[in-house]
């Protein structure tokens, strides 16, 4: 199955939850949550009622995770094996692959509206690494690298917009952002506590363990 290309408001109706996939809007009273917080679908409200059983709980927090940073079913399988093999907690470790994807630092150093923006700005090659153009949203990020908005690109109108919208609520400890020169470089990887997912994760734990 291929990505995603239907409307994102949908996604976050269907978890129930605000996912933040179209950026500054997701704050606002336009959001579908806000307007219409039931599930998609023509007998949602019913569905709505029914309780779900421990493995419905687990895979819907799954899908969230997955809807969050737009990844698809193979790739996120294959960092939760990655994140098995590391030492410490399992589900931290899986957010924390997740957390130092491009696509998602490029968003949360404010270079972007959303994370489908962020990956569109990495593909176009508007995005450099350690002074390297990478057009690979997946590439893992280290700590000390050095992400930058390349300098024929520092003045698109979409990311000023962004950084400015960034800049009234903060950036990440993890993070530090030269917003005048659109740089942000890794300090280390971010702690759970700074991750600010609404995903359980140890319940997509339990649902790989099985």
């Amino acid at each position: 199955m291929g990505r995603y290309v239907g409307a994102s408001c949908r996604l976050c109706r269907r978890e129930m939850t605000k996912l933040f996939l179209k950026g500054s809007r997701c704050e606002t009273s336009k959001c579908a949550i806000e307007q219409r917080n039931y599930p998609p679908g023509g007998q949602s409200r019913q569905r709505f009622r029914r309780k779900l059983s421990d493995y419905g709980l687990q895979l819907r927090e799954k899908q969230k995770a997955k809807r969050i940073y737009g990844i698809l079913e193979t790739q996120f399988r294959n960092y939760f094996r990655i994140a098995e093999k590391r030492r410490g907690v399992t589900g931290e470790n899986l957010l924390k692959l997740l957390e130092m994807r491009l696509d998602n630092v490029v968003y949360r150093a404010g270079f972007a509206a959303s994370r489908a923006a962020a990956r569109q700005l990495v593909g176009h090659g508007h995005v450099a690494v350690n002074g390297k153009r990478v057009s690979m949203p997946a590439y893992q990020v280290q700590e000390n690298d050095d992400i930058s908005v390349v300098e024929k690109s520092k003045k698109m109108a979409t990311i000023e917009q962004a950084i400015e919208a960034a800049s009234l609520k903060g950036f990440p400890e993890w993070l530090e952002v030269d917003v005048e020169e659109r740089r942000a470089r890794v300090k280390r990887a971010p702690y759970r506590d700074e991750i600010p997912s609404v995903v359980q994760e140890q319940l997509i734990v339990e649902l790989y363990s099985k």
